[in-house]
């Protein structure tokens, strides 16, 4: 036990905790010392501090200066000076005439007494010191007492005994001789534990016994036949023993130095720069085979961590190892083909995929022809026999000039005896090793060929690429740089290559071909043309995903009273069957538009359409209400699974402008509410009540109205722009209000900045973006009248109708709008309810609106001979363009449009008195 104490003691780690043990007492006696000389400081001016501010505050109190001036003014001070003292916790207050005579003091035996230095108050100035005298030693502040003039009067001492800040100091000196004590301990307890670890790590040895070890380690790592080097993570060579420099043929000076400047050779500097854990590594540098091996170090003098190279000789071995790498290199070739060839669902992507990953591992160049049906997505002729013509799709190659046709060029196999016509012909892979004796390529075109024996190529392989036993087009490997022509196994692995290669391209064409579909058909189901109208300005963009088309739809609908509905909405999913749903789903919100329902009961009455249509498919109880039957590629079970899950969670945005008011109501069903822009430029998005998808059932939708300024703007979106696998929804808001604040832009014009700045690269999702201007109808284009409930009101208002049309210039029509104004409002009064009103609207076209606060629904219908009444809006119908009914919160509106001008209405025979039609019933 002695023996290894003594060892300890004079260890490396032994002088280490000794010196750190000396360090951690001198550090912390100095910081106690420091603390209390810090304390004692701090407690002094602390007395300093209490004592000015205790002083200024009494001799700045109310009344002071007047009882100084008293007959008696220690009675009348000595009273509030010891309750202030008291109070601020001091050891005495004293007050003092400008001689340094006491009125009070905490001592009443030096009431009366002269306070000595208080000259520099008497002067008019604020002091503090440290006091040393009688009575007593003190941290004392002395402050003036000025009346109304600004003349000194009076004195105001007050202090605290310096034997009292003394013991402020040691009251503390507990704490800090326990916290010295303590970090002593803990300091000691560290190089303890430091100590401890480094003896175990230096194994007790003393720094002789370190020095002759790494003598003895230096003499061995020069000594053996095995070549080590250690390199940083810098990339610069640490240490290299004499085998690793006689097998590397490394300079004098390669320590220090970076890998990339040693001269080797530029796979070795790869291999020795790249880091990566190699085990038996099979390495050719300059005439020598090198068994490689690579493993991460840990920290070597100071520096960071790096690797340890080892090398070993094996260029016995050449031949069989040489065998091995190809081998090895071919099946890693296959697998990295895997997974580099067909990443996207294009066609001509996925041909110039596989020219890339064969280039230059396999071939100096590679060209990929295609038949022209493939590249456009269409299935290829399955007919046998030698394809003579094919588009050429991809090249690549070691360098950037080339001898061969470029991508676009029709090339064509007009002699049989070709390589690429004779693989074409048997259906596998055919090798011209030679190319100077392949007379049959050279005959395709002599002068081409040519041109490609001088520029050096020399050996080809052609692979017909086939899939589902179809071919799909070709692809040629040849070799120019690489001194060696193919062989027989060069062949083989060709075919595995383009086998796998050609399984992508298919892949990609049936997509190319779905997709092209699915955006025709998403194309001719949203709006072509919107319809004229003027309360809003619109502009509109729609982008289909590039990864398959979604079902986004927008759609703009004129309703009567000059008002327009603006729709937004997406359908989960992607494909043919996502866009024949949108078609659906659109349809079936115009059926509903034209009962002018509001937004909320819209959107209830289309959740409860897709309820009974996923019913209807989950059950296979019939086909699909659009009539397309089994929905093309999916139909079946599965097929019929995936349109119910399809439609259930479509969301929909529904909101209707009113011009003429200026207000704007809405109703979402899981969908992002709109982005609302002000005349001013501000950009908002109004919260709107969270409504569940379409589908999902069970609770009922709310609407919210927004009273619009003229000029404001209304931004509908599909969640496809603002949102996607790299940007969340907040920071998509937040760039699309960005976009939105420029001012000056046209609908149109902010339209494209919007894409502009939101658009992907790639979209992972559909984008529907809906862009309107709100107008309003000009007053002078609006007409209103309230009737009284009683018949003769209405001769009263088909006048003041008439009399409105001869001002706006519609005299040619007055009398259609006169009987139409008669029968409404006359059959509003007899049927309906007050209040009854009467409304004019000049848009593009004449719109006569009467209202009343009865929900009855008149009904059209044929007047049989016998009948007094009954012809009403049978007469109404054949006058106007369009007539209908709305319903309001307070009741309904009947409404009918004319033409602005009258030479297509139905001219009657004769006059009618209109006084005697008021007396027709509907």
């Amino acid at each position: 036990m002695s023996a290894r104490l003594s060892r300890g003691a004079h260890s490396v780690a032994g002088q280490v905790f000794a010196l750190m043990a000396v360090i951690v007492v001198l550090l912390t006696t100095a910081a106690a010392l420091a603390l209390v000389f810090q304390a004692r400081y701090d407690s002094q001016r602390d007395a300093r501090n209490r004592s000015l501010a205790a002083a200024e505050a009494f001799a700045h109190a109310p009344g002071l200066p007047e009882a100084l001036m008293s007959r008696d003014p220690t009675a009348a001070l000595q009273p509030l000076a010891e309750a202030a003292r008291r109070a601020s916790g001091l050891d005495f207050i004293a007050v003092m005439d400008v001689r340094g005579v006491r009125y009070t003091d905490s001592r009443p035996e030096l009431i009366g007494q002269r306070a000595s230095d208080v000259s520099r108050a008497v002067a008019g100035e604020s002091f503090t010191e440290v006091f040393q005298g009688q009575p007593s030693d003190a941290v004392r502040a002395v402050v003036p007492v000025r009346n109304a003039d600004g003349a000194v009067i009076g004195l105001v001492g007050t202090g605290i005994e310096v034997e009292n800040v003394s013991h402020a100091v040691e009251g503390q000196l507990p704490l800090l001789v326990g916290a010295t004590a303590g970090g002593l301990l803990l300091g000691t307890a560290g190089a303890a534990l430091v100590s401890r670890r480094l003896l175990h790590q230096t194994r007790g040895l003393g720094a002789a016994e370190m020095t002759r070890m790494n003598e003895h380690h230096e003499a061995v790592l020069h000594a053996v036949r095995e070549g080590v080097l250690i390199i940083g993570n810098d990339q610069r060579l640490i240490l290299a023993n004499d085998e690793a420099r006689r097998l590397l043929d490394l300079p004098q000076d390669a320590e220090e130095r970076a890998v990339g400047d040693l001269g080797l050779d530029p796979r070795t500097t790869e291999l020795l720069a790249s880091g990566r854990v190699v085990t038996d590594h099979v390495h050719l540098a300059g005439d020598r085979l090198l068994a490689v091996n690579v493993r991460p170090t840990m920290a070597y003098a100071g520096r960071p961590a790096g690797r340890v190279v080892t090398l070993r000789d094996t260029t016995e071995l050449a031949s069989l190892t040489g065998r091995a790498e190809v081998a090895r290199s071919r099946l890693q070739l296959l697998y990295d083909a895997g997974g580099r060839i067909g990443t996207t669902l294009d066609v001509v992507r996925t041909a110039e995929e596989l020219s890339e990953v064969a280039v230059p591992r396999f071939a100096d160049f590679v060209t990929v022809e295609l038949l022209e049906p493939v590249l456009h997505g269409d299935e290829p002729s399955d007919v046998t026999g030698v394809y003579t013509e094919m588009r050429r799709a991809a090249i690549t190659g070691v360098r950037t000039d080339s001898p061969l046709q470029p991508v676009g060029d029709l090339i064509r196999f007009v002699v049989p005896t070709a390589p690429m016509a004779a693989a074409l012909d048997e259906g596998h892979a055919v090798l011209a090793a030679d190319l100077n004796a392949a007379m049959g390529w050279r005959a395709q075109d002599s002068e081409g060929t040519r041109v490609a024996l001088e520029y050096g190529l020399h050996s080809l392989i052609s692979v017909p690429l086939q899939a589902r036993g179809v071919v799909l087009g070709m692809a040629n490997f040849w070799r120019a740089d690489t001194p060696e022509p193919f062989d027989g196994e060069d062949l083989s692995f060709a075919e595995e290559l383009g086998a796998r290669a050609a399984v992508s391209i298919d892949n990609a064409r049936r997509f190319t071909r779905e997709h092209a579909t699915a955006v025709t058909l998403q194309r001719r189901l949203l709006p072509r043309v919107l319809p004229d109208q003027s309360a809003v300005d619109v502009a509109y963009r729609y982008l289909p995903a590039k990864a398959g088309v979604g079902g986004d739809w927008f759609d703009v609908i004129q309703l009567p009273g000059a008002r327009v509905a603006l729709v937004v909405g997406d359908v989960v999913g992607h494909g043919v069957h996502a866009a024949a749903t949108m078609g659906r789903l659109r349809t079936a919100v115009h059926n509903f538009a034209t009962l002018d329902l509001p937004p909320d009961e819209l959107l209830g009455h289309l959740d409860e359409l897709i309820n009974r249509i996923d019913q209807d498919e989950a059950g296979g109880g019939g086909g699909d209400a659009d009539g397309s039957g089994a929905g093309g590629e999916h139909g079946g079970p599965d097929g019929a699974a995936e349109r119910a899950s399809a439609v259930t969670g479509a969301t929909c945005l529904y909101a209707v402008y009113d011009p003429v008011s200026g207000r704007c109501r809405m109703a979402s069903a899981g969908h992002p509410g709109p982005a609302l822009i002000s005349p001013d430029g501000g950009v908002e998005f109004p919260e709107l009540p969270a409504g569940l998808p379409l589908g999902v059932g069970g609770m009922p939708f709310e609407a919210v109205e927004f009273q619009l300024s003229e000029g404001s703007r209304l931004v509908l979106f599909t969640d496809g722009l603002v949102e996607d696998r790299d940007r969340d929804f907040d920071t998509g808001l937040q760039l699309l209000a960005d976009a939105l604040s420029r001012p000056g832009r046209s609908p149109d014009q902010a339209a494209s900045d919007v894409l502009a700045t939101m658009l992907f690269p790639v979209p992972s999702d559909d984008i529907a973006l809906l862009i309107a201007d709100t107008r309003r109808l000009e007053a002078d284009r609006i007409a209103e009248w309230e009737v009284p409930g009683e018949h003769s009101a209405v001769s009263r208002v088909r006048n003041a109708g008439s009399a409105q049309l001869v001002e706006w210039g519609l005299g040619d029509i007055s009398f259609t709008v006169e009987l139409i104004l008669s029968e409404l409002v006359t059959n509003a009064i007899r049927y309906g309810s007050a209040p009854v009103g009467v409304r004019l609207l000049r848009d593009r076209s004449l719109i006569c609106e009467v209202s009343d606060g009865s929900s009855t629904s008149p009904h059209l219908r044929y007047a049989a001979t016998t009948d007094e009444g009954g012809r009403g809006l049978f007469l109404v119908a054949q006058y106007a363009e369009r007539w209908g009914t709305r319903y309001t919160d307070r009741g309904k509106v009947i409404w009918a449009e004319l033409p602005l001008t009258g030479g297509a209405e139905p001219q009657p025979p004769a006059p009618l008195d209109l006084d005697a039609l008021e007396d027709m019933a509907w």
